[in-house]
């Protein structure tokens, strides 16, 4: 078994810092955002961004 490239851990590791060392940033209610609480807006983006960056990781590492 490979170990993984830089980049394919770099893109993993970007959901979890934007999720979860990055509360300083959306710990808030306002503004909204379509009608959703900016906190809760800013942790469905990074749902919604988590598996394109994986998708982006696991083609880096099935061209190696």
């Amino acid at each position: 078994m490979k170990r993984p490239s830089a980049a394919s851990i770099l893109l993993a590791a970007v959901p979890f810092v934007g999720m979860c060392l990055s509360v300083d940033l959306w710990d808030r209610v306002e503004p909204r955002v379509l009608g959703v609480p900016f906190n809760m807006a800013w942790m469905l983006a990074w749902i919604a961004l988590s598996p394109a960056l994986m998708g982006i990781a696991y083609w880096i590492e099935k061209r190696r």
